[in-house]
């Protein structure tokens, strides 16, 4: 079940938030814990008992952590969380890709091959996964201490909004608000939750939804089809769909959480505004940036090494494990590198050379190497991909066999305009107090009917269009 369904917009959403509301507030986590294992149920009920089992044996693991002694025991049972949760993403995310790999060269040694049962992956388990890392982690390091309540860690992990695609919830900053949420559960918290679900689902429906559809008809072509001007409007096309729809997707999950009183982290802050390539890893995708830097920079010795040689080599790592994490699969590889490479390049003299050519400019190519690095994301295909990356530079007009859908150029207009909004200061201000809590009378009547005008607009897309993909759904 994604958000964007009508299964979840017209019935199980209206029915969790009334039961919800009529939930007395000690019971309100078993009210959150129940809807989410049936949400998480409903796409992967083969699943649902491998996150039950791993987030007992965390609980346990992690509270005799908390009360043992010595260090030496607080780091065996620190490795045997950690081993088990990497243990089980690297099983399901990883093991195809591996052994596909290993039989591509025994082929080429002419060695038989390893038989292999093909391993169907859970969804969102980079996600909760990630999660269960921050909680025994951050109790290690003595920044929380841990939850006393078996069922109120289930609802820290299962917590359905953030379930399938996150954002990404280090432990320490939600921990509070599992126990007591009461300061947040407030009308005005309340209908800024409803605004910004309403916003993240048009988002999602109105502009990803049709957007991508071109860009899917594009890279359905042949290799032979593809010329410059079908090769840029793919990858304009993806490259507003996936930031439309993972932006759309995080704002729906945060606020369906503010609806009930939690205060999810944002997930993104305008990321096609950003002058750099280490900007635009502070605004896009926030909280997996914050994780690969708490959780792997940091100990990998982050900026405080001894040379920057070796600082460099800790940044690509981080972002080659970064594109890794995104899927099995070598075009993210890829595409991690390929940004793990502009950021050391920014660090050596981009960065300089950006200083001085203002930021206008800088905007502009850093929006254009993000555009060329979605390629590489979207398509699996390294030939078809290279290929699509070439055609784009080679200013060859004449050979496309491609047709712009009747809505191309107005979900186009739409996605630039709501993407770079924010440019100017008066802009950006609109955008905080549209997505701010305090609303006016008039202020509040005008977010109500925008966003229930909105809402409509999205379901009439839904049950018109048969296109309604989530691209981190697989994540």
């Amino acid at each position: 079940m994604v958000f964007s369904s009508i299964t979840f917009l017209v019935y199980f959403l209206p029915i969790f938030l009334l039961a919800y509301h009529l939930t007395p507030n000690k019971y309100k986590n078993a009210c959150i814990l129940i809807f989410s294992i049936v949400f998480y149920s409903w796409g992967g009920p083969k699943f649902i008992f491998v996150i039950l089992g791993t987030t007992f044996l965390d609980f346990l693991l992690v509270s005799k952590m908390h009360e043992a002694k010595s260090i030496k025991t607080k780091k065996q049972l620190l490795v045997i969380s950690l081993l088990m949760n990497l243990g089980l993403l690297f099983y399901f995310k990883y093991s195809n890709f591996f052994i596909d790999n290993i039989n591509e060269v025994l082929g080429l040694a002419g060695i038989k091959e390893i038989s292999w049962l093909k391993i169907v992956l859970p969804i969102g388990i980079s996600f909760y996964t990630f999660e269960s890392v921050t909680y025994v982690v951050d109790v290690y390091r003595g920044i929380h201490k841990p939850l006393k309540n078996f069922w109120n860690y289930q609802t820290y992990i299962l917590l359905f909004p953030k379930l399938i695609a996150g954002p990404i919830v280090r432990y320490h900053d939600i921990a509070d608000q599992i126990t007591d949420r009461e300061k947040n559960y407030t009308p005005d918290v309340k209908l800024s939750g409803f605004y910004t679900f309403c916003i993240g689902l048009a988002k999602k429906v109105i502009i990803a939804n049709t957007i991508g559809a071109q860009a899917d008809d594009v890279f359905k072509l042949s290799i032979n089809e593809i010329d410059s001007a079908a090769a840029w409007v793919g990858a304009i096309a993806y490259t507003f769909q996936i930031y439309f729809d993972f932006s759309g997707y995080s704002d729906m999950a945060i606020g369906i959480c503010k609806m009930i009183g939690i205060r999810l982290p944002e997930n993104f802050n305008n990321p096609y505004l950003s002058s750099s390539i280490t900007e635009f890893w502070r605004r896009w995708h926030i909280t997996l940036g914050a994780w690969m830097k708490n959780y792997l920079y940091i100990p990998l010795g982050g900026n405080k090494v001894n040379s920057k040689a070796t600082l460099y080599r800790n940044l690509f790592i981080v972002f080659l494990l970064s594109g890794l994490w995104h899927g099995a699969n070598w075009n993210f590889i890829i595409w991690g590198a390929f940004h793990g490479f502009f950021l050391v390049f920014e660090r050596l003299f981009l960065l300089k050379f950006y200083e001085k050519t203002g930021k206008i400019f800088s905007t502009i190519l850093t929006f254009l190497i993000v555009v060329v690095g979605w390629v590489y994301f979207r398509i699996e295909d390294l030939t078809y991909a290279n290929h699509v990356v070439k055609s784009m530079f080679s200013f060859n007009f004449t050979d496309g066999k491609f047709a712009l859908h009747n809505d191309f150029y107005f979900s186009l207009f739409m996605a630039a305009f709501f993407s770079f909004f924010a440019f100017i200061p008066f802009t950006k201000n609109i955008q905080i107090k549209v997505y701010g809590e305090n609303h006016t009378t008039v202020s509040n009547t005008m977010m109500m009917t925008i966003s229930i005008v909105l809402f409509y607009i999205s379901l009439s897309y839904i049950a018109a269009l048969d296109f309604n993909p989530f691209i981190y759904f697989r994540f």
